[in-house]
């Protein structure tokens, strides 16, 4: 009987491309490095970017409160006291009948 040649294929050549230790190279280990330290600046940018939004929301609060504070203070010396807020008699009267949509009636 005659034995039976397998054929073998561009695929089936071994190579050892894939057992290559990376840290071994120092170039890819250099590399590694480089990438990291431009992560951490591009983050550090981004991390100073969104701490200035937080001042200047901040630097905002405090000017409508101020504003707030004067609108008060005028309106105090005009006529007293501002008046009491009218409250419902019933808080739980009936549902709540709102509908989402923000109208405007002319």
């Amino acid at each position: 009987m005659g034995a039976k040649k397998i054929l073998r294929s561009l695929q089936d050549v071994r190579t050892l491309s894939g057992k290559v230790d990376k840290a071994s190279n120092p170039y890819m280990g250099y590399m590694k490095v480089s990438c990291l330290e431009m992560e951490k600046f591009r983050r550090g940018k981004e991390r100073e970017s969104a701490l200035q939004r937080v001042r200047n929301i901040e630097d905002r609060f405090r000017e409508i409160e101020a504003e707030k504070a004067e609108i008060l203070a005028v309106l105090s010396q005009q006529k007293g006291d501002p008046p009491a807020r009218k409250r419902n008699p019933e808080p739980n009267s009936g549902p709540c009948r709102n509908t989402g949509a923000f109208k405007v009636r002319y």
